[in-house]
């Protein structure tokens, strides 16, 4: 009795799984699938200096003074809100009996040139804007130099500046043979970002 009871049972449950199985495969819904492809492609900003060395002179005296032309250039597909400036030199003492820093003796004046009138818009020595923050060179120096847009993508700005080792008036007999050695570092930064 008790195997035809459990024979019976498994027969009813199969029954039962094997209707559940039929019926729920009848019923059926509506669907429908879209795939969309999105791309998410950053910019660039390529910041180039044209001519890569500004000055190359040799017997400098007290006195002497050379402006330079330099440009910026934008080759990226990003527009550039700021130029952060970034100054460091060595230099080789000749006569290892320098008592100062060549720095202190060497004038930096950023000139804007409008219809051959030329406007110092900023002025110091290379020792003080060694030891002046990129962003303070930034926007002290080269902002104002900077269309008012910034470095627009594929747009050149032109720059000029005047270097001069100043005449003090005193004795500067220490800095017979020596040569200082710049290197300025450019860094653009991009404009903010905006809705698109």
């Amino acid at each position: 009795m008790m195997n035809i009871k459990r024979t019976l049972g498994i027969g009813i449950m199969s029954a039962i799984i094997g209707l559940s199985m039929l019926v729920g495969g009848t019923f059926a819904y509506f669907s429908d699938a879209e795939t969309t492809n999105n791309t998410f492609a950053a910019g660039t900003i390529d910041l180039a200096v044209e001519p890569t060395e500004l000055v190359n002179l040799d017997n400098l005296k007290p006195g002497d003074s050379m402006e330079r032309m330099f440009e910026l250039q934008n080759n990226g597909t990003l527009d550039v809100e700021k130029v952060l400036l970034e100054t460091s030199y060595t230099i080789n003492d000749a006569n290892n009996d320098n008592t100062d820093d060549f720095g202190k003796h060497i004038q930096v004046e950023f000139l804007q040139n409008v219809d051959q009138i030329k406007e110092v818009v900023f002025e110091t020595t290379l020792h003080e804007l060694k030891n002046m923050s990129p962003e303070a060179v930034a926007e002290q120096a080269l902002s104002p130099l900077l269309d008012e847009d910034g470095l627009e993508a594929g747009t050149v700005d032109d720059f000029l500046v005047k270097f001069e080792f100043v005449d003090n008036g005193e004795d500067q007999n220490q800095f017979q043979g020596d040569s200082l050695n710049l290197e300025w570092t450019f860094n653009a930064q991009q404009a903010k970002g905006e809705e698109k």
